[in-house]
C-alpha cells in the first residue's frame, strides 16, 4: 500500500498570499499534478491539516476546486489554521465528514493499513490539545482491531523537535497518549504536520514523524533566542510504503519541481 502524505497547504483566496510572501495556489496545484504522475500511484492521499491560511469558508472553495483535480482517494485533517464550522460548511457532502460529534475525527478501514485521523485542533490556539473525550474515542478505536496495522493521522506532532518557537505551540496531552499508543504495537506510525520539515524519531514504542510543507518550510533555528521564520525550501511531501508480506513500513521524501536528470549512474 502507498499513502502520500501532503501537509500545510495554506491555501487562500485569489489575489492574497500567505504571510504576505507566499502565493501557494500555484504550488498546491503543481504538487497535485506531481502526485497524480506517479508511477505507481499511491493508493491514498492523506492531507494532515493547515488546508487554509485562515479558515475562512471563500478560501475552502478555493481549496476545494484545488483539490477536485487529485485522481486518488483523499482524506483531511484539520490544522490549527482551520475551522471546524467552515469545513462542515462547505465540505460537509464529503464521505470523511462525520455527520455528526464536536470533533472531525474518523477511521478508514479500506486498506491493509487502517488510517485513524484524529482531531488536535484547540479553538483559536495555535498548539493542539489531546484531551479525555479524543483520548477515549482514540482508545475505542484502537481496541476494535488491536491487531491490525494502524497509522495514525494528526496534525500536532506529539513529541519535541528541537525548534523551540515550534515546540512551544505542539501537543497538550502527549502523555496520556504516549500512554494508550504504546499499548498497541499495531500502530505502525504517527504521522503529524505543522512543523513544515521532515522530521523522524521513537516515540511510545512506534515511530514519529512530520511532513515538509506543499508551500513555505520553516527555518531550521535550534535556538530558543531565534525568533520563528519560515524559508521558500523546496516543497514536498511524504510516501508511505506499507510491505504488508514483511509488515514494515518505508517512508520517502518526494521534492515537487522540475529539476535536471534523472541521469544514467556510467562514465
Amino acid at each position: 500500500m502507498l499513502i502520500a502524505q501532503i501537509s500545510d497547504l495554506h491555501v487562500h483566496t485569489e489575489g492574497n498570499y500567505a504571510y504576505g510572501v507566499v502565493n501557494t495556489l500555484p504550488m498546491v496545484d503543481k504538487a497535485i499534478e506531481h502526485i497524480n504522475r506517479l508511477n505507481p500511484r499511491p493508493d491514498v492521499v492523506v492531507a494532515t491539516g493547515d488546508l487554509t491560511h485562515h479558515g475562512e469558508i471563500p478560501e475552502y472553495g478555493v481549496l476545494r476546486q484545488l483539490l477536485a483535480k487529485l485522481e486518488i482517494p483523499l482524506y483531511l485533517l484539520l490544522g490549527n489554521h482551520d475551522r471546524r464550522e467552515a469545513i462542515r460548511e462547505t465540505l460537509g457532502d464529503l464521505p470523511w465528514v462525520p455527520a455528526s460529534g464536536q470533533y472531525l475525527q474518523y477511521v478508514v478501514d479500506d486498506y491493509p493499513v487502517r488510517l485513524i485521523m484524529l482531531d488536535t485542533l484547540l479553538g483559536d490556539e495555535d498548539g493542539g490539545m489531546i484531551d479525555e473525550p479524543r483520548l477515549n474515542w482514540l482508545g475505542e478505536q484502537l481496541a476494535i482491531s488491536p491487531n491490525v496495522p494502524t497509522f495514525l493521522f494528526l496534525h500536532h506532532p506529539p513529541f519535541d523537535t528541537g525548534i523551540p518557537t515550534m515546540d512551544c505551540i505542539g501537543l497538550k496531552g502527549r502523555e496520556r497518549l504516549g500512554e494508550l499508543v504504546s499499548q498497541y504495537p499495531s500502530v505502525k506510525r504517527i504521522a503529524a504536520g505543522h512543523l513544515h520539515r521532515p522530521i523522524f524519531t521513537q516515540w511510545a514504542g512506534t515511530v514519529a514523524s512530520t511532513a515538509p510543507s506543499l508551500v513555505h518550510q520553516v527555518a531550521l533555528n535550534l535556538r530558543s533566542e531565534v525568533p520563528g521564520e519560515f524559508v521558500m525550501e523546496p516543497p514536498a511531501y511524504q510516501l508511505h510504503q506499507w510491505n504488508n508480506d514483511t509488515q514494515t513500513l518505508v517512508s520517502h521524501t518526494v521534492y515537487v519541481g522540475d529539476y535536471p536528470g534523472p541521469y544514467p549512474f556510467s562514465t
